[in-house]
């Protein structure tokens, strides 16, 4: 059963008429191609509107869209293979963040990313895409891998936030964080990070410190999601679509605060509409990024790096 939004019920209502003009063509055998072709083309029309003006909460919605490529899709459909890796050494095998080599134009490139699942079963087996500390510590055992080999690396972000339980606060999900935060900063090869979905927290962050930050256009960005923002402001989640607005967590806003380096385009209606094509946009941005990103000193990467981090939220007053 397909999916529709509140905010696409006009689209359904539309498609349905579609649809039934078809059957009555078929059935009839009337030609009713120009009652089609107005129908279609008011379609288009009216899905330009909608998605030209969408508000912060109705892009939280698209981001967290089940059909929404996840990062092996991307990975799948962008490298020619890849060949992941498992476990941190230490506690085990976090499959809420898969990472390894993958081969992107020819050249071999680290990713890591959150992966959350495709139904549910897969979504409990990837525990929502909740990284417990031992996940992140994974990530920082790939990207030193990586700097090692010299090999860049590209960061996949997709999360509801770290995993809050108590084992994972006894294992040191606060210390995991803040090492990756100390060691992305000082690694020597190119990193970029994109956030494809949610992008909530420290979860996010945890793997978020890259020479590059770009999202998605539908994609999110913030210390915390619209529910739980309202929660604690309110005492409910009723008023998550005003917080929403005021966390100016959207792509665009991110953008304007100087928070991330840019937004890469989706397909109308968003990136499940057309994961292949949407996979193509984000592949061609990569290579072109990465072949910049390489011409330059690992010594300067890393200070320009840091500086651009310690420059966020910084105001000077006159």
């Amino acid at each position: 059963m397909k999916i529709t939004f509140d905010f696409e019920k006009p689209l359904a209502d539309l498609q349905q008429q579609i649809e039934k003009v078809k059957q009555v063509e078929e059935k009839t055998k009337v030609d009713m191609s120009a009652t089609l072709a107005e129908l279609e083309e008011k379609f288009e029309t009216t899905k330009k509107q909608i998605f030209s003006r969408l508000t912060g909460w109705q892009r939280v919605q698209i981001s967290r869209h089940p059909e929404r490529p996840y990062t092996l899709q991307y990975i799948e459909l962008m490298c020619d293979d890849f060949i992941e890796m498992h476990g941190d050494r230490t506690v085990g095998d976090d499959k809420a963040i898969v990472g390894g080599f993958g081969s992107l134009n020819g050249e071999t490139v680290m990713f890591i990313g959150h992966q959350k699942g495709v139904n549910t079963k897969m979504r409990q087996y990837r525990n929502f895409g909740m990284a417990n500390p031992e996940g992140y510590r994974k990530a920082l055992r790939l990207m030193k891998m990586a700097e090692k080999f010299n090999k860049p690396i590209v960061t996949l972000i997709d999360t509801p936030g770290a995993f809050p339980g108590l084992e994972a606060e006894e294992r040191g999900q606060g210390e995991a964080i803040a090492r990756n935060l100390l060691e992305m900063s000082l690694l020597k090869v190119p990193v970029i990070c994109i956030i494809i979905g949610e992008g909530a927290s420290g979860g996010a962050l945890g793997i978020g410190i890259g020479d590059k930050v770009l999202m998605l256009e539908n994609s999110w960005y913030s210390v915390i999601s619209p529910e739980n923002c309202s929660t604690i402001l309110w005492k409910t989640w009723e008023n998550k679509e005003k917080a929403a607005e005021v966390l100016k967590l959207t792509s665009v806003d991110m953008y304007k605060n100087k928070l991330i380096d840019g937004v890469i385009k989706e397909p109308l209606g968003g990136a499940h509409q057309d994961p292949v094509a949407m996979a193509a946009t984000l592949k061609k941005q990569l290579i072109k990024d990465l072949k910049a990103l390489k011409t330059v000193d690992p010594e300067v990467l890393v200070k320009e790096r840091i500086d651009k981090f310690c420059a966020m939220g910084v105001v000077v007053d006159a």
